[in-house]
């Protein structure tokens, strides 16, 4: 062997070496399937884990909790793991767990925006209002029809994906039941949700629903959080639970694992028998 080829040998003998293989992150046994979109001119991965006793002939209805950042390599498997968990100890009611498996997200997760910095972010964005056309007016029903449901929803995400549940809360509200968003990306355009929020709540003095919203310790998020909740605690109408919760200790990277568990549990939670 040349002088060349053996230290061609030896750097690609050294480089399958330091490869580290990460394994596929546990997860609960789930379904999955794929659903053409004409909202979105694409066809999307749907994963959906069903709670412990299901039966698709059995008469028995299940409220459902959908994740935006859904996919297998994605934050489906630790939210999956974390509901069964729950539901298995009876800290959680039984729940549908629908995955959306992203393709464009940054496409996906935001609206219009006026600042040229938002757009630098990805090739496309602004799309949001096409997202959720494509969440309530085909995955909705093909779920429905899929599996045995309740109309109870819950919906929840982190940064951008939570950006897009406090976009949804404010436009749709009656969309979801319960909607978590944590550490919502709120800077984007120009602080818009945020800026339009009084407006917003004004303007449904009969909305009933629940939001819960945190920020870890992260400029242009728990600022903007801060605010909304000063928003929401003057104008918040009567039939609307909310809460806000500052995390500092926490950083974007850990909140999701970090506080989903509980929070979960908290607006998940079995109804106290009367």
């Amino acid at each position: 062997m040349t002088r060349l080829g053996v230290l061609l040998f030896t750097v690609l003998l050294v480089g399958c070496a330091s490869r580290t293989v990460v394994p596929p992150e546990p997860m609960p046994t789930h379904a999955s399937f794929t659903l053409a979109s004409a909202a979105l001119q694409e066809t999307r991965r749907l994963n959906v884990y069903t709670p412990p006793g299901y039966d698709p002939a059995a008469a028995t209805r299940y409220p459902v909790l959908y994740m935006p950042d859904g996919g297998e390599q994605e934050d489906f498997p630790h939210v999956a793991s974390t509901l069964d968990t729950a539901i298995r100890a009876g800290e959680v009611r039984p729940f549908i767990l629908v995955g959306i498996e992203n393709t464009e997200r940054r496409r996906d997760m935001t609206g219009p925006t006026q600042v040229d910095e938002d757009r630098k972010i990805a090739p496309r964005v602004g799309g949001s209002a096409a997202f959720l056309t494509f969440i309530r007016d085909e995955l909705m029903p093909e779920v429905r029809r899929r599996y045995r449901t309740t109309e109870e929803t819950a919906i929840i995400g982190e940064s951008l994906a939570g950006l897009f549940i406090v976009e949804t809360f404010f436009l749709q509200p009656e969309l979801f039941t319960t909607s978590i968003a944590l550490s919502p990306s709120l800077w984007w355009n120009d602080d818009e949700l945020v800026r339009k929020a009084e407006e917003r709540l004004k303007a449904r003095p009969d909305l009933r629903a629940t939001l819960y919203v945190a920020s870890a310790n992260e400029e242009g998020i728990a600022p903007q959080s801060a605010r909304l909740a000063e928003i929401l605690r003057a104008n918040a109408p009567a039939g609307l639970t909310w809460r806000y919760e500052p995390r500092p200790d926490l950083r974007h990277d850990n909140i999701y694992r970090s506080l989903s568990p509980q929070v979960l549990r908290q607006y998940l939670a079995p109804v106290p028998a009367h």
